[in-house]
């Protein structure tokens, strides 16, 4: 078959070429005036617009029809890269206790797990967050440990939870595990009267493995989508009876994991760990959403921000208001959620102000009443003696004081 030309309005021309092929290929036009588009493969595209299809994520697309490429993850620090509370110590936590960043413990029972950031993750992580199970322990019925996050419903509203239009959502994670078997977790609302227990499946011990778990989208019940707690993302690491129910299916009250589900906390010295955990609007778990390191921590900082650490930890400037008050301002380095608490280590002169040539030791602080989610002032009010107007450098000075704000979910 012969090439055709097509001339141009004033110069240049496009030639269609046959191609080689055996066999007859049909190119449809279309019906009506316009510019003729393309549908994309799973391969790709060219020089072309996109009509339908998906474009893989190999070849600049989102690897989904959703079209996401920023904050496709709802997870925040889903990769535990960040732990301002703990810089990586181990800690016997307890309950609504966090360890890595917006990962929160929760249980009913103490001293039955140590947790840390950990080192050891599966290719493309640095960091994991890992359980370790204290004793062997047998859960009652109504025992839970979990490990969870609090989604913010303002970063889930597009979901339409609670609505005919609710969206599917897709959950991927790595976990790695000293036992084997059929292991469970739930997504579950703020009110603790939807929930959707899931199970996964963990093949070899002591291997990370990659799972995902797609959910259709809940129409009843009431999901935030306000600065509270939107969606919850947990993990079962030993649930009661009271707690567990039907593996994929919405129930109508509170279950944190799938019924006979594998119990950590009932063997000794039993491993946890996870990491890449993500949370994405669509049916297809597509690579989990690497964030740079100073956008995972401002996003982390909206929920706690760890102000000063340790001995010559500079806190801020403040200011004697009386000959026994100071009054220490900062700035937020982002808004946060809501007006924050304060969480702080008191002690015999845990604390200092540096003024006129000497130390001026003190045990803690409070918070003033005038703090907001964009600025905090700490009153101290205890030890200090100064002059009135006298200006201070404030300072953590011992390794167990620490000044952090909360405004977690």
């Amino acid at each position: 078959m012969a090439d055709i030309v097509v001339n141009g309005n004033t110069s240049g021309a496009v030639t269609l070429s046959a191609p080689a092929v055996a066999g007859t290929v049909t190119v449809t036009l279309p019906s009506t005036t316009g510019t003729m588009l393309t549908t994309a493969s799973s391969t790709g595209v060219s020089g072309s617009a996109i009509s339908s299809g998906t474009v893989a994520e190999a070849y600049g697309g989102t690897g989904t029809s959703t079209g996401y490429y920023g904050f496709k993850n709802r997870i925040i620090n889903g990769s535990m890269v960040i732990d301002q509370r703990n810089a990586g110590a181990s800690v016997t936590p307890v309950n609504a206790q966090f360890i890595t960043d917006r990962f929160e413990y929760v249980s009913t029972q103490t001293s039955k797990f140590t947790s840390q950031q950990s080192s050891t993750a599966p290719a493309g992580f640095i960091n994991s967050l890992l359980f370790t199970s204290s004793s062997a322990y047998s859960v009652l019925s109504g025992d839970f440990f979990l490990v969870r996050q609090k989604i913010e419903g303002l970063n889930v509203a597009d979901l339409g939870w609670g609505t005919a239009s609710a969206a599917t959502v897709t959950l991927s994670f790595w976990v790695r595990s000293s036992l084997t078997g059929t292991f469970g977790g739930s997504l579950f609302n703020s009110a603790g009267n939807r929930s959707y227990p899931f199970t996964f499946t963990v093949s070899t011990a002591n291997t990370f493995e990659y799972k995902t778990i797609t959910v259709a989208g809940d129409t009843s019940g009431t999901w935030l989508t306000t600065n509270g707690a939107g969606i919850q993302v947990g993990f079962g690491l030993g649930v009661g009876s009271t707690y567990s129910g039907t593996a994929n299916a919405w129930a109508g009250t509170l279950y944190f994991s799938a019924t006979g589900a594998t119990s950590v906390v009932g063997t000794s010295g039993a491993t946890f760990y996870i990491t890449g955990v993500q949370l994405e609007k669509g049916s297809t778990a597509t690579s989990f959403d690497y964030r740079p390191i100073g956008t995972e921590l401002a996003l982390c900082q909206r929920y706690y921000f760890r102000k000063a650490t340790g001995s010559l930890s500079a806190i801020g400037v403040g200011s004697y208001y009386s000959t026994t008050q100071i009054f220490t301002m900062f700035d937020l380095p982002v808004q946060m959620r809501a007006t924050p608490s304060l969480d702080a280590a008191s002690g015999t002169n845990y604390y200092k102000a540096a003024v006129n040539s000497a130390g001026d030791g003190f045990d803690s602080f409070t918070l003033d009443g005038v703090t907001t989610s964009l600025r905090v002032v700490l009153l101290t009010s205890s030890n200090v003696s100064g002059t009135v107007g006298w200006s201070a450098m404030v300072y953590a000075d011992n390794a167990s004081a620490y000044v952090g704000l909360t405004s977690e979910l």
